[in-house]
């Protein structure tokens, strides 16, 4: 209740009215009716993952419609047991100090006591526990409004109708495949959103890419044990206690609809019901009220409303049917940030050098789309701002800034302690393995010579041989900029945009 207390606070005016419900409601009730909700029976929605922009997400949702309890419930599931080291919850303890309001609900929520005792040493405190007092662990200098934490996967998804997707793309697969074992008795398919950026790449049994969309739409395919289906049992047994089966034939009637029901969900979530958001989105910013925009995308059904039902004063959400290239560019944009962050270390922050690296990377992006998909979304506008913003400030741009300045090295993994997953460097081996494969191969403007895509990336080769197979050290990133035999990057879109690129099989298709 005080959590509720606390959301409600964020949005009162000085006369005592909600400065902020003004169409709130109207949007909440359109949603509902478009998902088929009825009065009484609330839409329930679960960011899955508690990642910084997991986290956000859940928390700019809490904030607008959380005043609407009986229409609406926003929890937030992650795993339990993480624990906050000692150096984290003495910062933690000053970032609170330092807010009066954080501080006065701590307080107000007799919450205070144990961040003392843990800046002291006398307690160690957990993600999930911190989380429920609006703390991220991967974003504790911006605390958020308190949120409602589920720990246990089960109790957070089954009934849920739309699923947040918040985690990192190497984790999707896995947590969306014991997800749907709790999903194999659903009539209804839930509407996903997935907010991860990243790809894998397959080589069988022709090279194709898998996105996050596509993983948990594969995921949550099964073959639900039917005549374990208790509704099953029922009228199994009832037949067979019959001897003359033709009379009882009307117990066939809600035998053949569970039939049919779960084979709904048993094929997996449709793919018209999994959309994409991404932009140009710098999480602590966008919940410190940073104007934003971002593109919701996938299919008309669904996206057009929910851009609407997501869309705040300070952070439109415009929709878009390409899916296809938002996603592998919200995958790209992180493989090139990891350079961005390099070039910007090397070069104490050269603005000429980093200009020169954007003009390379964004044509390689483009080269890379053109591939994927038959007519991509230019790179412009959301897309264009989601990869600049990347490049500039991001996990991913931090961490090759901090691998050329020597703070961090490839032996500490990509997981790093405040700051998450760093998924460029996945991210880096997937597109190599799959633009090296010769089967794809295309024309080389020197020669006319067929080559391997990744032939005509030589950012992404040189950020290859830094990451994975480390043959190479950052100041590599450099001597490939400086590279005179280098083509101009306007040669490499003129190839893209002039060839008949297009190959539907890197995505599954035939």
């Amino acid at each position: 209740m005080v959590g509720n207390i606390d959301t409600l606070e964020r949005g009162l005016s000085s006369d005592g009215s909600f400065s902020n419900c003004n169409g709130l409601e109207e949007k909440l009730d359109e949603l509902r009716h478009l998902i088929g909700k009825t009065d009484g029976d609330p839409l329930r929605i679960v960011s899955v993952g508690a990642g910084a922009w997991g986290s956000v997400f859940a928390a700019l949702l809490q904030d607008s419609y959380g005043q609407f309890r009986e229409k609406v419930q926003i929890r937030i599931w992650r795993r339990p047991g993480k624990a906050v080291d000692r150096a984290t919850a003495e910062h933690l303890f000053e970032v609170i100090n330092s807010r009066e309001d954080v501080l006065r609900r701590l307080i107000r929520r007799c919450a205070y006591l144990k961040y003392v005792e843990a800046r002291l040493g006398d307690r160690t405190l957990f993600a999930d526990e911190i989380l429920k007092d609006g703390f991220c662990l991967n974003m504790i200098d911006t605390p958020l409004c308190p949120l409602k934490v589920v720990t246990n996967l089960p109790e957070a998804i089954w009934d849920a109708d739309i699923v947040v997707n918040g985690l990192p793309s190497t984790e999707t697969r896995g947590v969306f495949e014991e997800i749907s074992n709790y999903w194999k008795e659903r009539i209804t398919a839930p509407i996903i959103i997935s907010l991860s950026k990243g790809i894998e790449a397959a080589l069988e049994p022709l090279p194709h890419i898998i996105t996050p969309t596509q993983m948990i739409n594969r995921a949550s395919k099964h073959s639900p044990q039917l005549i374990d289906h208790p509704v099953f049992r029922l009228f199994g047994f009832t037949l067979l206690a019959f001897n003359d089966i033709e009379q009882y034939s009307w117990c066939l009637v809600p035998l053949l609809f569970v039939l049919y029901c779960t084979s709904i969900i048993g094929a997996g979530v449709p793919i018209e019901n999994i959309l994409y958001l991404g932009g140009p989105n710098i999480a602590s910013e966008i919940y410190n009220k940073e104007y934003a925009n971002a593109r919701i995308c996938g299919a008309e059904k669904w996206r057009k409303t929910l851009a609407k039902f997501l869309r705040q004063p300070h952070f439109i959400v415009w929709d878009n049917s390409d899916l296809v290239t938002h996603e592998v560019m919200g995958g790209l944009k992180n493989v090139y940030a990891i350079g961005a962050g390099m070039v910007a270390a090397l070069t104490n922050e050269s603005a000429t050098s980093k200009s020169v690296y954007f003009a390379h990377c964004t044509s390689e992006m483009i080269f890379i789309t053109h591939l994927l998909a038959e007519e991509p979304e230019k790179l412009a506008g959301p897309l264009l701002a989601d990869t600049y913003v990347t490049l500039l400030k991001g996990r991913n741009a931090w961490y090759g800034q901090m691998l050329a300045k020597g703070e961090l090295n490839r032996d500490m993994g990509d997981s790093i302690s405040g700051k998450g997953m760093i998924q460029g460097v996945s991210a880096v081996g997937a597109f190599y393995e799959l633009l090296s494969q010769s089967s794809l191969s295309v024309l080389h403007p020197d020669g006319n010579k067929p080559v391997a895509p990744v032939e005509l990336c030589p950012i992404l080769k040189i950020l290859y041989k830094i990451l994975i197979t480390r043959e190479k050290s950052s100041q590599a990133i450099l001597e490939a900029l400086r590279d005179e035999t280098l083509n101009d990057p306007r040669d490499r879109i003129e190839i893209a945009q002039s060839h008949a690129f297009y190959r539907p099989s890197l995505l599954g298709q035939p």
